[in-house]
């Protein structure tokens, strides 16, 4: 006759149930994620913005007026509006030369949000690390 094998008992953890329920987890998330995302009316609270240490010569201001022309306070006339393009390259030459100077956007707040994003996307193209926004400290 035969003698039967005793099993040993199992001491190891089985982790599949627990794998099972983290991707369970993980596909809630992934859908519940996009529903967080969306965008929900809310009052910013208004705060003093801390002002930049440096002087007007250093810095390059971009200009969005009322009627989305664009400006730039370097240059032969900073006064006359100019094109996207010859802004970028302007920026990007002056960064060529000194990149630690600080780039920032004024756009006037009755212009769409859109023109202020796609000025920004194009100095950063330009080469600027980070573009700053002005804001008004009086109002």
């Amino acid at each position: 006759m035969y003698q039967r094998r005793r099993r040993r008992p199992v001491s190891e953890m089985n982790v599949v149930p627990y794998i099972d329920v983290m991707l369970v987890l993980l596909i809630i998330f992934m859908a519940t994620a996009s529903v967080i995302a969306q965008g929900v009316k809310v009052d910013l609270p208004k705060a003093q913005a801390q002002t930049l240490e440096t002087d007007e010569e250093t810095i390059m201001i971009v200009s969005i007026d009322e009627q989305g022309l664009y400006y730039l306070n370097v240059g032969d006339n900073p006064e006359s509006p100019m094109q996207a393009a010859d802004i970028a390259a302007i920026v990007k030459t002056r960064l060529g030369v000194d990149p630690s100077i600080p780039v920032v956007v004024n756009g006037d707040r009755t212009i769409s949000y859109e023109k202020v994003i796609d000025m920004m996307v194009l100095l950063q193209s330009s080469g600027a690390p980070s573009v700053g926004l002005m804001t008004d400290p009086n109002s």
